[in-house]
């Protein structure tokens, strides 16, 4: 007969730390989120891929792209871009982020000089950049023409169809700088004229990148930004278990630092052959995790494969509807704390220690330490990052709230059939996410570090300073109905009624 759990399936919601005693070292400031990326012989050897917080981006459409990527980065994480695009694509877009240049930004606010006052204030409705390129054919490294900023127009006194030729700073009246010049001078230049932006272009006039004063200070900010030992970002990137014979070889000569395959459920013959490819041809040169697995027996599979992590998590996700249509998963807090003993033990047995992601069920933000707490290395969040200015998506109005779209990587709109392949048909046979908008919350280093700090704080309150202490000293209730209701505002009337988005 089938075999039935002892145990209810358990979610973040259901729990609460209860606090321990903390000293006067116990900071915020004094807390280090340092945590592994990658497999590595715990007490013997560095880690070869160290985190400074323990964030990743999920692997999908509407959150993981080169901006974002770098944007992650700098505060000390790995985004993971998505696969479910082709080949080149994907490869360029880590390409991309690898030779990202600090303080150099690649213009994403470009027009061409047939564009119109109304096709300006369009694209700042879209990208929320100000500052507009035009440039002759309208494209990011197009023959510079001149720049559109806020000072060049008034709404009140200017028609929409008036075209940007009339109403530019163009070329002429600009102050560039050779694409050659360095960051040091760059800045130099904008303090010396007192610029907003400095347009750096080729020999013939091509815009290369765009220099931007309130870039600055943030740049001196990221402490923890994440380096390669080329002074490059970190980034990670999707494949899966159909085409990484060909997506592999693309990647690697991309200069990804690490690889995922991006699947729906891990514990499958499928995700061993494909790690199994990888060493063959690599050896653990590549690094490669695994998953999604819910307990025990998933995680040994895919350690004993050769995973370099393990990623934790069925039909948690806040697009994902696998439990509904499939009837298949487990509640996000008791997949994590049984994976998260097999790895203990996977590492007792090997002396081989396998980091753990938790992925998906995340709601709110103390759900992080929650999940840190019950034995995750790192968590991978999707609508967390979707939010945010550098996403890929739209950013569009919605009842009168800024919104960003977010869709599954099972759903219509992205069809990405190879994340739930079976070895059948290859297409999407029914959809498990679904398309839908998150609020829109502004430049990704604020709400990070918003997070970040709530992470710290708790972690104080347990007495921890980094995360292998937090999961040593942690102590964890379940918390019944009444009491979630308690220990949100009760029993008072809100002066301000506005629902607010308590983010995750």
């Amino acid at each position: 007969m089938a075999y039935y759990f002892d145990q209810p399936s358990r979610t973040f919601g259901e729990y609460l730390l209860v606090p321990g005693y903390s000293s006067s070292e116990h900071m915020p400031a004094n807390v280090s989120l340092k945590t592994p990326l990658v497999k590595y012989r715990k007490g013997q050897e560095e880690c070869p891929i160290e985190m400074n917080i323990p964030m990743i981006s999920a692997i999908m459409q509407s959150v993981s792209g080169d901006r974002l990527a770098i944007a992650l980065a700098r505060q000390g994480g790995v985004s993971f871009i998505y696969g479910s695009q082709s080949v080149q694509n994907e490869a360029d877009m880590v390409r991309r982020v690898k030779a990202y240049k600090k303080g150099f930004v690649t213009s994403d606010s470009n027009l061409s000089p047939e564009a119109t006052l109304a096709d300006v204030l369009e694209l700042k409705e879209r990208t929320g950049h100000s500052t507009v390129a035009i440039t002759a054919d309208g494209s990011a490294h197009g023959k510079l023409l001149g720049i559109v900023a806020s000072r060049d127009y008034r709404l009140s006194r200017m028609g929409m169809d008036l075209k940007v030729t009339e109403f530019m700073t163009p070329l002429d009246k600009l102050i560039t700088a050779p694409e050659t010049t360095s960051l040091h001078d760059c800045n130099d230049i904008i303090w010396e004229n007192k610029l907003n932006s400095l347009p750096l272009v080729d020999a013939n006039g091509n815009l290369v990148y765009m220099v931007f004063r309130k870039d600055y200070e943030s740049h001196k900010e990221n402490v923890n930004e994440l380096l390669d030992k080329n002074k490059s970002y970190v980034v990670g990137a999707g494949i899966n278990t159909r085409d990484y014979e060909t997506r592999v070889p693309a990647l690697v000569e991309a200069g990804a630092d690490v690889l995922c395959i991006d699947s729906s459920e891990g514990f499958s013959e499928w995700q061993s052959r494909t790690i199994g490819w990888i060493r063959e041809k690599y050896g653990d040169s590549v690094k490669v995790g695994a998953g999604n697995v819910v307990d025990r027996e998933g995680f040994r599979f895919l350690a004993e494969a050769g995973a370099d992590f393990v990623k934790i998590g069925i039909g948690g996700g806040s697009i994902c509807i696998t439990r509904e249509t499939k009837g298949i998963g487990r509640g996000q807090a008791t997949a994590v704390i049984e994976v998260a003993k097999a790895r203990d033990e996977y590492f007792q047995e090997t002396g081989i220690y396998v980091p753990i992601c938790s992925d998906g069920g995340i709601v709110h933000d103390y759900h992080i330490t929650l999940a840190l707490a019950m034995g995750a290395d790192f968590v991978m969040l999707g609508r967390y990052f979707a939010r945010f200015d550098e996403s890929p998506t739209n950013k569009v109005r919605v009842n009168g709230q800024y919104m960003k779209e977010y869709w599954g990587e099972g759903s219509n709109r992205a069809r990405n059939w190879q994340r739930y392949d079976l070895g059948g048909a290859t297409k999407l046979s029914f959809e498990e996410g679904v398309d839908s908008y998150v609020p829109y919350a502004g430049p990704l280093a604020d709400g990070v570090q918003t997070t970040l700090y709530k992470v710290k704080s708790t972690m104080c309150n347990c007495g921890a300073l980094t995360i292998p202490e937090l999961q040593e000293k942690a102590r964890l209730t379940v918390v019944s109905s009444t009491s979630i209701v308690e220990g949100g505002s009760h029993d008072v009337v809100l002066k301000n009624s506005t629902p607010s988005y308590n983010q995750g």
